[in-house]
């Protein structure tokens, strides 16, 4: 997939770990300019972990660009950790990273459940957020969920039934439970190949056209485990979020700008949540990408987004 409209790979001129709660150790890295603007980059799942490409939506001559792997994910240790791992702690993470580096207030920039997480964290400290940019919307609610485990197979059939199908055939009217329970399970050779199943699953139905390196992304056991074990955990606890929802709470972000970046094709969060978004927030700007699905790797979700960067630049 070519990546032109990006800008080039750049090394973190910082990199460490912060210690947490239930022995997670939170890894993050700075990146770009020491003295830029600052922006958060928070990555998908829960549990995805970030990549070297996440640096590449930034121009690294104006951003202080802080990315960060979130309880149990990518970096950070135990990888797919599910203790002391919910929505509350992740948003106290943040402002943890936050103070330990000096940051006053950022732009927040996430995409699938990092917009998620974007929300829950804007909607608990307002006052230190200038601005988001938020792709492929999900808002944690049991019909996004629902869709994920079932409403997929509608137009991704075989996907879906090779996800299904990992399971025995007696445990495959309750995809959820049983999966976590595979995941869970201590054994490498079970929870290994059940973590890759669950990831292969998302990764197939990501993008508008097949992608090989998507699917492949996703099989890696880094991202599998994480991904899958502490993306069943969250589901289970119906994402650990406020009583009312994210949109019962937007009144607390209707001073701060925002993008909201959308494909139209995506079927992993599709375009009713962003739509939804969008009416439950005037200060945002919803932006629907014709020919796109649910990948910020996409085309023009890559350009959308770095315009939506470079507008954003005008927030500092």
């Amino acid at each position: 997939m070519p990546r032109g409209d990006l800008y080039p790979d750049i090394a973190p001129f910082e990199t460490g770990y912060l210690p947490l709660s239930g022995g997670h150790r939170m890894y993050f890295e700075q990146v770009g300019n020491p003295s830029g603007h600052p922006v958060l980059f928070l990555h998908g799942g829960p549990g995805a972990g970030a990549g070297a490409v996440h640096r590449r939506f930034f121009d690294p001559h104006f951003w202080r660009v802080i990315i960060f792997d979130q309880r149990g994910a990518g970096r950070s240790t135990p990888l797919g950790s599910i203790e002391d791992n919910t929505t509350p702690h992740l948003v106290a993470d943040i402002e943890l990273l936050r103070t330990h580096l000096g940051i006053n207030r950022w732009l927040l920039f996430g995409g699938s459940w990092g917009s998620t997480l974007a929300l829950a964290y804007a909607q608990s400290h307002p006052a230190r957020v200038m601005g988001a940019i938020l792709r492929g919307i999900f808002l944690g609610r049991a019909p996004e969920v629902e869709w994920f485990l079932h409403g997929m197979a509608r137009v991704f059939p075989e996907a879906h039934a090779a996800f299904a199908g990992f399971l025995p055939a007696h445990e495959r009217a309750d995809l959820l439970n049983n999966y976590f329970r595979h995941l869970t399970n201590p054994d490498p050779a079970i929870h290994g190949p059940a973590a890759r199943a669950w990831s292969v699953y998302e990764g197939s139905c990501s993008t508008l056209l097949p992608s090989f390196e998507a699917v492949s992304a996703f099989a890696q056991d880094r991202t599998a485990i994480g991904l899958a074990r502490i993306e069943a955990h969250y589901f289970r606890h119906d994402l650990f979020l406020p009583e009312g929802g994210l949109l019962g709470h937007m009144h607390k972000l209707r001073d701060i700008p925002g993008e909201i970046i959308q494909g139209r094709y995506d079927m992993i969060c599709p375009a009713q949540s962003a739509f939804e978004l969008a009416q439950s927030w005037p200060a945002a700007r919803l932006t629907m990408v014709p020919d796109a699905g649910h990948s910020a790797l996409e085309p023009g979700i890559r350009l959308a987004l770095v315009a939506a960067l470079e507008r954003a630049k005008a927030l500092g």
